[in-house]
């Protein structure tokens, strides 16, 4: 059974999906108005305020961790040590130190570290990867990720925290590479508060392949547009249409543009993302988005964030 740590906005749609399949036994969040709140959704579960009180129920075997990153490696460090497996909401930690520590005791304690990288159980963009992967596109030659939205809790200092990882783990995960380099990173306060929340990330990955990632909190229009360019077709997945939501653009040899709609999956990524989780720890497997994958993306994000700084303040 699962106990949830984290009522907020996102812990909601995690305990709606855990309690759909069945595994979701507590909710632990320090936030009385959160937990009267998840009373009112969800009556029957059980409530509480101690996240030790959850650790010490022998018969919760998971974890899932869903609050501020700042809180995310200790908590993380603590389910551990306390022998039950971890699916912690993206990012794994704030820095690469905390992630490898996360990643080693989950390894030494034979024990599933999963993180919430949404966007590699998005029918979609499972349906984009196999395009790229037999060739549809031709030769990959650039992405660029545009994710903007208001940031109304800005818990976070720095919009890339909170935005970056769905970009970065969904381009690697695309491209089949674990591994990326940071080129430049730029960063605005446009509120003077020392909370950058517009950024511009430039990465390379394997193969020569460049990307771009525009981040924002100060949009009022949601945008979670994905262009991936290649040598023979171009594809935009557009996250914020309710359907259609991958195209594939090809230009005619007259010049005129043809638009294709790749048929996928319509289950919902985070129900396949919650199941996965359930799966590994039963079948003892290593999840799609484990926590050498979590690490890959708080690299980029802890030098990002230091240059940006540097630049900005």
């Amino acid at each position: 059974m699962i106990g949830l740590i984290g009522a907020g906005r996102w812990g909601e749609n995690l305990i709606r999906n855990f309690l759909q399949l069945g595994a979701l036994s507590a909710i632990c969040d320090i936030n009385p108005e959160a937990l009267k709140k998840s009373a009112c959704k969800f009556p029957k579960i059980k409530r509480t305020s101690s996240f030790d009180e959850i650790l010490e129920d022998k018969n919760i075997k998971a974890i899932v961790i869903s609050t501020p990153s700042i809180t995310h490696h200790e908590l993380a460090k603590k389910a551990l040590l306390a022998n039950k497996h971890v699916y912690i909401e993206k990012p794994l930690a704030r820095t690469e130190d905390e992630a490898i520590e996360l990643i080693k005791l989950a390894d030494e304690l034979n024990l599933t570290l999963m993180v919430g990288h949404l966007l590699l159980y998005h029918p979609a963009v499972n349906k984009l990867k196999e395009l790229i992967a037999i060739g549809e596109l031709g030769q990959i030659r650039f992405l660029n990720s545009d994710r903007r939205n208001f940031g109304l809790s800005r818990l976070d200092s720095n919009v890339v925290w909170d935005l970056a990882p769905h970009d970065i783990s969904m381009i690697g995960y695309l491209l089949g590479a674990e591994k990326a380099e940071l080129i430049e990173a730029r960063g605005f306060s446009t509120s003077k508060d020392n909370t950058i929340d517009v950024a511009h990330l430039d990465l390379k990955f394997g193969n020569e392949v460049y990307a771009h990632i525009h981040n924002s909190w100060i949009d009022p229009q949601k945008q979670c547009l994905l262009t991936v360019n290649g040598s023979k077709k171009t594809a935009v997945l557009n996250d914020t249409r309710p359907e259609r939501k991958l195209e594939i653009y090809t230009v005619l040899p007259d010049g005129q543009v043809f638009i294709e709609h790749p048929i996928y999956s319509p289950e919902e990524p985070l129900r396949l993302e919650c199941q996965h989780f359930l799966d590994c720890i039963q079948k003892e497997e290593k999840p799609l988005s484990d926590g050498i994958g979590g690490y890959q993306v708080v690299k980029i994000l802890e030098k990002a964030d230091y240059e940006m700084r540097e630049k900005t303040f």
